[in-house]
């Protein structure tokens, strides 16, 4: 089957279309002929190794020391399953599927397997594979923290720093779906896309700072790494809370916290994700309450060229690879 490898980190110049093994299905899995998946910031990390401020020792030690561990990259695809196991119950041949592999990648490839009891869930009927393969990264980053550990209710106001990425286009609409007020934090070219998926307010980061207005907000959704707490602390609301997607070592590993006095809280983004997760960003699609945003679709062959749009940083949404 053709794959996007890489064997080396490095530019987008190192990934190349090869011909690699299929894959074949265990007994309690199921194979999905790709039909799309995503280029996330998730990828260029690991094929760049640029990590977060403090994170670089972790880079070899998480993708591989000498060399990638895994050659083909990509953390979530859709597609149509192909075959399954002898123990597989849950799922049939001809079934339309999306699925996050996440950390394990593998997903710029024609085919790939999955255990039926993994993250994977039947696709929405009213996504098309692009869109369904880019309901996981951003949506599940997001879900659980928003709705679980923050408990958003409605009325509560929404800060998402960054809305009009991956991540923050997904924040945006379930934050909103939850009922809070959303103001995203963007740059002028994307503050009608922003507008467009629910925002109710747009900060212009390039003629303003959010943390200079003399507002407040109950949360804040950090996905750039820029609003670190002690940023955030004066313009947090008393109980509000600081949900941070990408930031420093101290910031995810929570070395940063608030004093014990403190009514306000830092929550890392991401946490336990389970397949319900999958089918709760399902339902929120079959509403319409949830759409991935889709910027751009290169076909497969291209990849290294979707890595280097998604290098420049102005992705809108997702960067998805047509297989």
């Amino acid at each position: 089957m053709k794959a996007a490898t890489y064997r080396r980190y490095g530019p987008p110049s190192v990934v190349t279309v090869a011909q690699v093994p299929k894959p074949v299905a265990k007994q309690n899995e199921v194979l999905i002929r790709v039909r799309a998946t995503t280029v996330t910031t998730g990828d260029w990390r690991a094929r760049s190794l640029q990590m977060p401020p403090g994170f670089g020792f972790m880079g070899r030690l998480v993708f591989g020391i000498l060399g990638p561990r895994q050659p083909i990259l990509g953390t979530e695809l859709a597609g149509v399953i192909e075959a399954v196991g002898a123990a597989v119950s849950q799922f049939k041949i001809g079934d339309e599927v999306f699925a996050f592999p996440g950390a394990r990648f593998g997903s710029h490839a024609e085919y790939r397997t999955m255990p039926e009891d993994g993250l994977i869930a039947l696709k929405p009927a009213n996504l098309s594979f692009e869109e369904a393969a880019a309901l996981s990264f951003g949506g599940t980053m997001v879900l659980g923290p928003l709705r679980d550990r923050i408990g958003i209710k409605p009325g509560h106001k929404v800060l998402v720093v960054g809305a009009s990425g991956g991540v923050g286009t997904a924040a945006v609409q379930i934050a909103k779906h939850l009922g809070a007020e959303v103001t995203g934090v963007c740059s002028t070219a994307n503050a009608d896309l922003v507008r467009s998926i629910g925002a109710a307010r747009v900060i212009d980061y390039t003629s303003e700072d959010f943390a200079q207005l003399g507002e407040s907000w109950d949360v804040i959704v950090d996905t750039t790494g820029s609003a670190p707490f002690l940023r955030c602390e004066p313009v947090l609301r008393s109980g509000g809370h600081l949900l941070v997607i990408l930031g420093s070592f101290g910031d995810i590993t929570g070395l940063r916290r608030p004093s014990k006095a403190s009514t306000k809280t830092v929550i890392a983004g991401g946490g336990r994700i389970d397949a319900q997760n999958l089918r709760d960003l399902a339902n929120l699609a079959k509403i319409g309450a949830y759409r991935p945003v889709i910027d751009r679709i290169y076909p497969l062959e291209l990849a290294a060229e979707a890595h280097a749009y998604v290098d420049t940083g102005r992705k809108r949404g997702s960067v998805v690879l047509s297989v």
